[in-house]
C-alpha cells in the first residue's frame, strides 16, 4: 500500500494519476472496492470513534490519500480535534504498514519511506 499525504490542493490526485490509475478507480471519501481512496479524512473526521475499525480494509488499498489534517490551528470544538486526532494516529499506524508514503508540496512528492 502506498500512503500519500499532503495539504489540502497539493497535487495528490495529479500524483496517483500520474502512478497509472484512473479517475474511475479512485473512490473519494467512500470505502469501496476501488484500489484507490481518496480522502481518507472524510471517513475519519465526522466519527473519531470509528476510524480504528478502518485499518484492516484500508491496508487492503492500493493506495490511501488524507489531507495533513494536524497542522495550524487547533480547533476550539472537542468533536473537531477527536478527529484530528484519530486522523493522524491512524495515518501513523497505515504509514508504518505501508511499502511507501509520500508527501505532496506544490505538486512536489517527496519519499518519505520506501
Amino acid at each position: 500500500m502506498i500512503l500519500v499525504i499532503g495539504a489540502r490542493s497539493s497535487g495528490k490526485r495529479a500524483y496517483v494519476e500520474s502512478l497509472g490509475y484512473a479517475p474511475e478507480e479512485i473512490a473519494d471519501g467512500v470505502l469501496d472496492e476501488k484500489p484507490v481512496l481518496y480522502n481518507l479524512q472524510d471517513l475519519t473526521l465526522p466519527d473519531p470513534e470509528g476510524a480504528g475499525a478502518l485499518y484492516d480494509r484500508l491496508l487492503e488499498k492500493q493506495v490511501v490519500v488524507c489531507d495533513e489534517v494536524g497542522s495550524g490551528v487547533i480547533p476550539i470544538d472537542k468533536g473537531q480535534r477527536l478527529g484530528r486526532e484519530a486522523t493522524g494516529r491512524l495515518c501513523c499506524r497505515l504509514a508504518a504498514q505501508a511499502e511507501q508514503v509520500v508527501r505532496l508540496v506544490c505538486g512536489i512528492p517527496q519519499v518519505i519511506k520506501g
